[in-house]
């Protein structure tokens, strides 16, 4: 079958009531209901609980308790790099931005600007930079983290489709990313501005970051903003920055300039959270260009 037939029923399915539904489920305190559903997804999706700082499935409230839930301490060394990866995942994609188009599988581009909610004057220090497009799969760990040291300067929500981020729908949904919702986090560091989006997909119930709480819902149809700049609001490498309520994708952007991605890394790779991601040292060709050529593995 192919990707365009695969993803035909997306088109058709109500994706926004079915999240709303999944976000009501995930939140109720259902007693030995919320402890049955969370053991059958452990088992579905082979979740290695062993990692988690509270490993007693019975004891979640909810199954959004659980599905947000933290990990033991020393089980994601940090590396010393000048970015870390912020998530447990897999890789979609990554490398140069081709000035403002970001690549998002083979045949498919999208905008700096679409992304960002439609604001050029914020997506051009962007172009000709870098981005890493990082996807979290239902068995990941579901907070995100900085990948460096970041100030806060502000913060988008925009609404958009609820499309499912997998591989196969990001082979064939054009603008995928640039149409779901999504929340935009600005950031300014010692190398400059960079920009962490979480992405929204089918089933998301929400997103929340550390500064705001929970984002959405509320969904009012139109895009919110929240200007912290000047609120010394400062985040760590590797402190929290937010999670997902049922997970989705992380997009970065990086302004143009010396930055040199993992070399271990390709596209469907597997990825962990505090691993090195990239070095901002040098001048060169880096192994991020090995996005656009590539084949993408999932294919």
């Amino acid at each position: 079958m192919s990707d365009r037939l695969a993803v035909l029923p997306q088109y058709l399915l109500p994706k926004r009531a079915l999240s709303v539904f999944a976000g009501r489920i995930a939140s109720a305190r259902a007693g030995a209901l919320t402890t049955a559903l969370i053991r059958r997804f452990v088992a579905r999706y082979s979740v290695n609980m062993a990692e988690a700082a509270n490993p007693d499935i019975a004891s979640y409230a909810s199954f959004n308790d659980f599905f947000t839930r933290a990990l033991r301490a020393g089980v994601r060394p940090q590396a010393k790099a000048d970015l870390i990866c912020p998530v447990d995942g897999a890789i979609s994609q990554f490398g140069a931005i081709a000035h403002d188009q970001i690549f998002q599988a083979k045949g498919h581009h999208y905008s700096i600007a679409a992304l960002l909610g439609g604001d050029a004057a914020q997506a051009e220090p962007f172009h000709n930079g870098h981005f890493a497009t990082l996807y979290l799969s239902p068995r990941d760990y579901h907070r995100i983290h900085m990948p460096c040291h970041g100030e806060l300067q502000r913060m988008v929500h925009v609404p958009g489709d609820l499309f499912s981020v997998n591989p196969t729908t990001a082979r064939a949904v054009p603008g995928l990313f640039a149409r779901n919702e999504r929340v935009v986090c600005f950031f300014n560091s010692a190398k400059g501005p960079f920009v962490l989006v979480l992405v929204g997909a089918t089933i998301v119930g929400s997103m929340a970051t550390v500064w705001h709480g929970l984002v959405n819902p509320p969904r009012p149809g139109t895009v919110r903003t929240w200007d912290y700049a000047g609120q010394g609001i400062r985040l760590k490498q590797g402190e929290e920055m937010g999670r997902f309520l049922l997970g989705s994708t992380v997009v970065m952007l990086f302004p143009a300039g010396p930055l040199h991605f993992n070399a271990g890394w390709a596209p469907a790779g597997p990825v962990r959270l505090g691993q090195a991601m990239a070095s901002r040292q040098g001048a060169g060709k880096t192994a991020a260009t090995a996005a656009e050529t590539k084949p993408d593995a999932t294919a």
